[in-house]
């Protein structure tokens, strides 16, 4: 009974009492103990045999904005057999690090193996990366977590049983708008057997996840690849038995100077054949052989739910084959098409109610002086159109250079700003009251300059004109203008000025044609009464405009900001008075200059005042009206829409944009085109980019444009957007509904 035996760790011998009936106790105790110990046993067997085959590496390392984590797919290493492990990178919130290629900014993460001796690794295996968009910069990356894989070959003549120690240092950057280095030292311990193919269930679905998301190299999928001046065709040729859709597809290349990453992308549909165009990085090679990368496809490449990456490696061969379908997307084409486009767009401009009344006054003075020299009449031309061009390559230098600074601007960006609409509804304001009669700001700068003030006055006026012709067109968008100037805005400096320049031309043309050619002009009354009447009629045009630049006021920072803009009117207006009272050449000139220092004190007061009020009054006026038949565009919820099979019509506007006002007016709220809607089940969104909006921004870029009005209609059948023209009615409207039922 004393005989003492092995024990195993988890007995328990208690001394033994001298009496019967401790003795008894003390044998019932025993006896529970060596029971739990027989229940325990095989538990605490299992448990010590599993600890000893799984990969026991170090818990996770915290450094900095990331957890970081070396894992090993399998509970064991079998000689000779391939080993899986995995780089867990867990990132807070909104961080990222970056892909293979960071793209505009950013490093992948490094891997410096220190491995045992026979032990191989071979390259990290990358999921494919989602876009990140920091304007003007776009990356690729991950954010939350991301486990990047690499295989590890092992040599045969492993001791069974023995443990193997495999180390590495890592390095990464991790970026939230900055970029923050950081890194550490991971080590993976791992135990020798013979069945070492025991996958460990803490992370089985984490490996599978990861596979899901690695590009798939044989996918049926053809890819050629062409190299043009500034831009990179992918010609793609789907397999026989496809019939599905693509969706969205963009292409991540490996080289990290191949293309110009924030560049739209745009896929054509030519016949059986895909083609994705890409803009080239203004410094890549033109020495390409082969363009290697990842194409991603928001549905995926054989139907919805299947592998969304595919890898290629292609040889870079000659032009495009030639399409007769629309959609081909050659250098010269497009650069020769936006040209005609801006061109076009600028003569239609003239007929905007911006610009025709300043057009209406310059074509007044050349009536005025039509019996002067024909050279003075070409050389007022000349300078008007050098004014235009001024204006536009200056207006276009700031949006470039902001653009490129990070800003997220397109055509009208001022009119964002409630400083600036108050600055010119003053401008305009003052106009109106010269015309009217109040007083005279001067001839030249409204465009009534004229050889009789001297020809070098004239030359000013005319001058001055062009540059106000521009001021005043801010707001509108001509037809064929939209895409014109949303590709000069993706484009090199040189080739955006290009387009801006045609652009001024177009809206310079009418007067230059008539300064040339005056004999046109007889068919206009000879000069006589009605032109002053005329001129007095413009400036109440002009009122109207100061009245729609007081509403957009209002709605970009509320009822106060206008109650100040209308008291700097009466200072303003007074100031206007005292100048044409006794501000004239028959007054003295004591009278003159204490009438414009009076002037000049209660303008600068009066703007400067009402300026800085209207800037502290700006509010945020996002919050949409709960009784409309249009809710707030939500980039993110169009698409959820579009793809769930609900039409989504877009309505990309401005309070200052006349164009879009009158179109809402004329054609989208009309009740028959809203029982349209109505009838198709169509969500009505409204991207209102009055006031400066990051997201509209974004998105009018992602269209191909820089500026409003731009109306896009997604049928709910597929993920291709149709465009409706700058000019609606509601006929038009009508049958791109229509079409879209068809």
């Amino acid at each position: 009974m004393h005989q003492q035996k092995a024990d195993v760790g988890l007995s328990w011998n208690p001394p033994r009492p001298k009496s019967f009936k401790r003795m008894y106790m003390f044998l019932v105790i025993q006896k529970i103990s060596r029971w739990i110990q027989f229940c325990a046993l095989p538990s605490w067997t299992l448990l010590s045999l599993a600890l000893a085959a799984s990969p026991a590496g170090a818990e996770p390392v915290r450094e900095g904005r990331i957890e970081a984590e070396r894992i090993g797919e399998h509970l064991a290493i079998t000689p000779g057999q391939p080993l899986w492990v995995a780089l867990r990178l867990q990132m807070d919130e909104g961080w990222h690090v970056n892909w293979r290629n960071a793209g505009d900014a950013g490093l992948p993460p490094v891997i410096h193996w220190k491995l045992p001796e026979g032990f191989t690794a071979g390259e990290i295996q990358w999921p494919y990366p989602e876009r990140v968009v920091e304007p003007p910069l776009v990356s690729y990356g991950y954010h939350d977590e991301v486990m990047l894989l690499t295989r590890i070959e092992t040599p045969p003549d492993l001791t069974l049983g023995s443990e193997v120690r495999i180390a590495a240092d890592v390095e990464w950057l991790v970026c939230k708008g900055a970029c923050i280095p950081g890194g550490t030292a991971l080590t993976l311990t791992a135990s020798v057997s013979e069945d070492g193919a025991q996958p460990d269930p803490r992370w089985t679905d984490d490996f599978a996840a990861t596979r899901d998301r690695l590009p798939v190299a044989e996918s049926g999928w053809q890819v050629r690849a062409s190299l043009l001046e500034t831009e990179i065709v992918l010609t793609l040729t789907p397999p026989d038995w496809w019939t599905g859709d693509l969706g969205e597809v963009y292409f991540l290349p490996y080289a990290t100077t191949l293309i110009a990453n924030a560049a739209e992308q745009p896929l054509d549909r030519l016949g059986d054949e895909y083609r994705l165009t890409i803009m080239r990085a203004r410094n890549s090679s033109d020495q390409l052989e082969r363009i290697a990368g990842v194409l991603y496809s928001s549905i995926g490449w054989r139907g919805s739910g299947s592998e969304k990456a595919i890898a290629f490696d292609a040889a870079v061969g000659g032009q495009p084959q030639s399409s007769s379908m629309a959609g081909s997307t050659s250098l010269s084409g497009s650069i020769w098409k936006s040209l005609l486009f801006a061109f076009l767009g600028g003569i239609i401009l003239n007929l905007m109610p911006c610009v025709l009344p300043v057009l209406s006054l310059k074509v007044m003075g050349l009536i005025q002086g039509a019996g002067e020299a024909r050279r003075t009449a070409v050389a007022h031309g000349g300078m008007y159109t050098l004014g235009v061009l001024v204006a536009f390559w200056v207006r276009a230098g700031v949006l470039l250079g902001l653009r490129s600074a990070g800003e997220q601007l397109g055509w009208g960006f001022q009119l964002q700003s409630p400083t600036f609409v108050g600055s010119r509804a003053s401008l305009v304001f003052l106009l109106g009251l010269s015309l009217v009669g109040v007083c005279e700001i001067g001839t030249s700068l409204m465009g009534l300059g004229s050889s009789r003030a001297g020809s070098r006055a004239g030359s000013l006026g005319a001058f001055i004109s062009g540059i106000l012709a521009v001021v005043v067109a801010t707001p509108c968008t001509a037809p064929f203008m939209g895409s014109a100037l949303g590709y000069a805005l993706i484009q090199p400096p040189v080739v955006s000025l290009l387009i801006f320049t045609f652009l001024g031309l177009g809206l310079a043309l009418p007067y230059a044609v008539l300064a040339a050619a005056p004999a046109m002009l007889r068919f206009v009354p000879r000069p006589g009464a009605w032109m002053e009447t005329l001129k007095q009629f413009m400036g109440f045009l002009l009122m109207a405009t100061v009245v729609w630049l007081a509403w957009v006021l209002g709605n970009q920072s509320g009822a106060q900001a206008v109650t100040v803009l209308l008291s700097m009117f009466v200072l303003l207006g007074l100031a206007a008075w005292i100048w044409g009272r006794w501000g004239t050449v028959a007054r003295g000139t004591p009278v003159r200059i204490v009438a414009a220092v009076v002037a000049l004190i209660l303008s600068a007061t009066s703007i400067g005042w009402g300026i800085l009020s209207v800037d502290m009054l700006a509010t945020d006026t996002d919050t949409p009206d709960v009784h409309s038949a249009w809710e707030p565009y939500s980039p993110e919820r169009a698409r959820a829409l579009s793809a769930a099979g609900t039409p989504v019509f877009i309505d990309f506007t401005a309070d200052w944009c006349l164009s879009c006002q009158v179109n809402e007016r004329v054609a989208l709220d009309t009740d028959d085109v809203q029982q349209r809607f109505r009838d198709l089940g169509v969500v009505l969104m409204k991207a209102d980019w009055t006031r400066r909006n990051e997201t509209i921004t974004r998105a009018l870029a992602e269209y191909g444009r820089s500026s409003v009005p731009l109306y896009v209609l997604y049928d709910g059948k597929t993920q291709n957007p149709v465009f409706l023209p700058e000019i609606l009615t509601p006929g038009i409207v009508l049958d791109a509904l229509k079409d879209m039922e068809s």
